[in-house]
């Protein structure tokens, strides 16, 4: 989307800003403060909500900002961003119903309180970007239904694999190859890594442990594949996608798809394990016209039937403006989902797990997540991942257990278990083909 370089310097001219707030000034939340500030003319960040407001402080500290005042609620951050004096706030509603804000980026991860930010944004008429898949995976659906009639913009974000994929994927599409594989390539992947074994990286890079160990055991994966998986209508080989340990380039993972089986399945999302160049992203796709399969060759992608596409990259908050852009100029999407999900992300025990324990947040001791088809997950009523926090466990479930509803008692009053019967109702998405019963080679 270079077109937004072109249309955020318009905006510096013209002294009319992209005025952007913040849910969350953690590791990320800081880089993208400082990433606007000092790297994006035609924006800004008016306003930064956070738990602790001396983390708000802090983001613009570090970006170069003083003069940071404190609001405790809506008025007063509107009153200081009309006073271009920058803001922060221990309410995250705040930002959301405050004038002067055009697009809200949650930075959290966290999946009750992303729904609750998502609805007040879409109330007040606010953009949403989320650096947050894991509210998106789990009632992404029914935000994005949301969003549509309040008349704005709900997307993932550039930098993120997710957006990094779908970007491919429509690159891919526009020059008339058909996307079947869409996939993650990660270098480290063990379910039963806990806060514990992580802390050492965690604090070597200043990032939380919980967010580091999400990394590590698989659930951050599944998480984003889920999200890819429903904006684009493809679906899983199996529980937990395939997820090879290849380390080669990743134009020689090629070799190990059948496409029959991919254009059976209506196209599946994966990752691998080890292969190069990382941490990037692939697309393997396929072109039907023989005529443009000569030239493909010529052009050195070779002779197929699968075609590899791939970023060697993810820049995470640095791409993020990018996204915001899009929604504030264009009124575009980066990603979303289509409809009803096709794949969920499932809870599954780490551990043995005794009767009456309540269930910890995601990248903890307790559980981690594998992608699977969502209709299995509908049909066995298996417990997604996202609603997994603060649950307690009515029996004793065994080390690598898939959890269902009938293990659990959910915590009374969630807006996210509202959200997903709200989003059970959802038709299925338009364009995704039912996938075929398949037999792996």
């Amino acid at each position: 989307m270079i077109i937004v370089d072109r249309l955020l310097a318009e905006r510096a001219a013209q002294g009319r800003p992209v005025r952007v707030a913040l849910a969350g000034a953690g590791f990320m939340g800081r880089g993208l403060v400082n990433q606007i500030v000092n790297s994006v003319p035609g924006m800004e960040v008016v306003a930064v909500a956070a738990r602790r407001p001396e983390q708000g402080v802090r983001a613009y500290a570090e970006a170069g900002v003083d003069g940071v005042v404190h609001a405790d609620d809506a008025r007063g951050v509107a009153r200081a961003i009309a006073a271009g004096t920058p803001v922060v706030t221990p309410d995250a509603a705040a930002i959301a119903a405050a004038d002067g804000v055009d697009v809200v980026v949650d930075v959290t991860g966290a999946v009750e309180f992303g729904a609750r930010l998502a609805l007040d944004c879409f109330a007040h008429g606010k953009h949403l970007v989320l650096m947050n898949a894991e509210v998106d995976a789990t009632v992404g659906p029914e935000l994005a239904r949301r969003a549509d009639a309040a008349g704005v913009v709900y997307t993932g974000c550039d930098g993120d694999q997710p957006g990094v994929q779908m970007n491919l994927v429509r690159f891919v599409r526009g020059i008339g190859l058909t996307p079947l594989v869409a996939g993650n390539i990660k270098g480290l992947q063990d379910p039963y890594r806990t806060p514990t074994t992580q802390a050492a990286f965690a604090a070597r890079w200043g990032q939380d442990p919980h967010m580091v160990t999400s990394f590590a055991d698989g659930t951050k994966i599944s998480i984003e594949q889920a999200t890819v998986a429903n904006a684009t209508g493809m679906t899983v080989h199996r529980r937990g996608m395939l997820g090879r340990d290849h380390h080669e380039h990743i134009d020689t993972l090629t070799a190990h798809y059948d496409v029959d089986e991919l254009r059976a399945l209506g196209g599946v999302v994966d990752y691998v394990v080890g292969a190069q160049p990382g941490p990037g992203v692939y697309v393997f796709a396929t072109h039907d016209d023989p005529k443009q399969r000569h030239y493909l060759n010529l052009y050195k992608l070779g002779e197929g039937p699968l075609y590899s596409f791939y970023t060697p990259y993810h820049l995470c908050h640095f791409e993020v403006p990018n996204t915001v852009a899009r929604a504030a100029l264009l009124g575009e999407a980066t990603i979303r989902p289509l409809g009803a999900p096709t794949v969920e992300v499932i809870t599954t025990a780490k551990t043995d797990l005794a009767a009456g324990t309540v269930l910890d947040g995601l990248g903890g001791y307790h559980y981690y997540g594998q992608a699977e088809r969502a209709d299995v997950t509908a049909r066995d009523r298996l417990l997604p991942v996202g609603v997994a926090e603060g649950c307690r466990l009515l029996r004793d479930v065994p080390k690598d257990a898939v959890l269902t509803y009938d293990d659990v008692e959910l915590p009374p009053g969630r807006l996210v278990d509202e959200l997903r019967a709200a989003q059970a109702a959802l038709a299925a998405p338009a364009g995704a083909r039912e996938p075929q019963e398949v037999t792996l080679t």
